[in-house]
């Protein structure tokens, strides 16, 4: 076994997912999410100005690159929206543009994988027309194949805000929803096909199915929250297991969401009001619905309000963090191979999540040694340890974390096989251990300069290591073995 394992085999991260079908988002690199974010400014800046093409083609580039973020797409579409008007939904015109459609363009690169040229193709294809169902349906299927859910629900919202009853994209949406428990939304998606098809056998079979499966009540959802991605309107919601309900009504029968909602119609761009309902959704276990509203309120600030992103952000983690226990409730009740990979699905994409959101508080507050500790810790998770060694070296410099940080710095010093850094990290994290509050800590960092020091041939560095471990806890791990190691290589050397 190589020396960048010998003492972390069981601690190994997982690869980097690839960009193929079905695999799974690709982590954006530090540089391409700031280059980016730099597009993105310029777009902002150009559509405050007026000058929509040229905000079109920044925003574009955002979209192109980094899909799943909703942000991007939100401005993405309110610059079409300013640049093309309103447009009647439905009606007459539906089946000529259903007929004109674009969406071959994006389809083709799609199906060879090409996925920046499709993202490429559909917002070309939607610069000249973003009343196009089907290549918002197509995007939000090359969005599925990349596992980028959020980005999925939002083009599917999209062309749902276009044609409500159009039954490709509520048979998309359904299944989508489903997937990640937002049973109601499902459900609704099911019945707006009914509405078209009565007799469809998919959609009765699924509205039947999917009341049984609501294993977790998180709120009644308005049965046309998919028709306005960018629209904040929720319908009362009962409370379970004696949590507050922010839809009961007070003695003058108006509830404090209604009046939040109130305050929101009369003021808009107010974002204190935003913030104070997601709160109550959060309270009420409706989690979709307090990081729509924080998202509403981040675009009214113009994305400028880091407050206001950051507690989007944690919203949207434990909205992915809940839809994680979802999963992983039904791969258990189940124990099916579907409900399995969902499961998995689910937890890489809640982990892809922490890396992007904990990447971006890095990259804004390079000096935090708390947050940087935070990012390296996820970088440090998928394998990126180049990216987690300049974290941890920033996370060292809090006292408090200082033994813990060189450990992990040593791990990955290791994994990119610069072996001396790794041994002076772990013997620095020997050094600022608290021996009574850390003592595991102490343990495994003695425990791993020593077997690296074995690697290295270095017998009396790892002796003395793995002497002081033992003489603490002759038990730990295979330290006996070690030992027996070592007096073996003196022996036969």
């Amino acid at each position: 076994m190589p020396l960048s394992e010998c003492s972390m085999a069981a601690d190994s991260a997982k690869p980097t997912p690839s960009t193929h079908a079905r695999s799974g988002p690709v982590p954006l690199p530090v540089a391409v999410r700031q280059r980016l974010q730099q597009f993105f400014e310029r777009g902002k800046q150009s559509f405050e100005r007026g000058d929509f093409p040229y905000a079109h083609d920044m925003l574009t580039r955002c979209v192109v690159e980094d899909p799943g973020n909703i942000i991007y797409l939100q401005h993405f579409r309110a610059n079409l929206q300013r640049k093309h008007g309103d447009r009647k939904k439905g009606g007459a015109f539906s089946a000529l543009r259903m007929k004109r459609s674009g969406r071959s363009a994006v389809a083709k690169p799609a199906s060879k994988g090409e996925w920046l040229d499709a993202f490429r193709a559909g917002c070309e294809v939607l610069k000249h027309d973003p009343w196009d169902v089907g290549t918002l349906v197509e995007l939000a299927a090359a969005c599925d194949q990349l596992r980028l859910h959020d980005g999925q629900l939002y083009f599917l919202r999209w062309a749902l805000d276009v044609e409500p009853k159009d039954l490709e994209a509520n048979r998309a949406a359904a299944a989508a929803l489903a997937e990640t428990g937002e049973f109601d939304q499902a459900i609704s998606c099911w019945r707006r096909v009914l509405e078209v098809k009565p007799a469809d056998p998919e959609a009765t079979h699924e509205i039947s199915r999917l009341s049984v499966e609501k294993t977790l009540h998180v709120g009644g959802y308005n049965q046309e929250m998919l028709r306005g991605s960018t629209e904040v309107t929720w319908q009362r919601a009962g409370s379970s297991d004696g949590e507050a309900d922010p839809a009961q009504p007070d003695a003058d029968g108006r509830s404090e969401e209604q009046r939040l909602m109130d305050a929101i119609q009369a003021d808009p761009a107010a974002t204190t009001h935003y913030v104070k309902l997601a709160e109550l959704c959060t309270v009420a276990q409706r989690l979709p619905d307090a990081e729509r509203a924080l998202a509403k309120a981040l675009q009214v600030s113009g994305g400028g309000d880091l407050r206001i992103r950051e507690l989007w952000e944690d919203a949207q983690l434990r909205r992915l963090g809940q839809q994680v226990e979802i999963a992983r409730r039904r791969a258990a009740e189940e124990a099916t191979p579907d409900a399995t990979e969902l499961a998995k699905r689910m937890l890489d994409q809640a982990q892809q999540s922490e890396l992007e959101i904990f990447a971006a508080r890095a990259s804004r507050d390079p000096g935090n040694a708390n947050v940087q500790f935070e990012f390296a810790m996820r970088a440090k998770r998928v394998g990126k340890h180049r990216e987690a060694i300049s974290a941890f070296q920033v996370a060292r410099n809090d006292r408090r974390r200082m033994a813990e940080s060189q450990l992990l710095l040593g791990e990955c010093f290791q994994h990119i096989e610069q072996y001396k850094l790794a041994m002076t990290s772990y013997e620095a994290a020997v050094q600022a251990a608290d021996r009574v509050t850390q003592n595991d800590l102490f343990k495994l960092a003695l425990y791993r300069a020593g077997v690296l020091a074995i690697g290295l041939k270095d017998l009396d560095r790892a002796e003395k290591h793995l002497s002081d471990l033992a003489g603490l806890d002759f038990g730990y791990r295979d330290v006996a073995d070690r030992l027996d190691k070592i007096a073996r290589l003196r022996k036969d050397g």
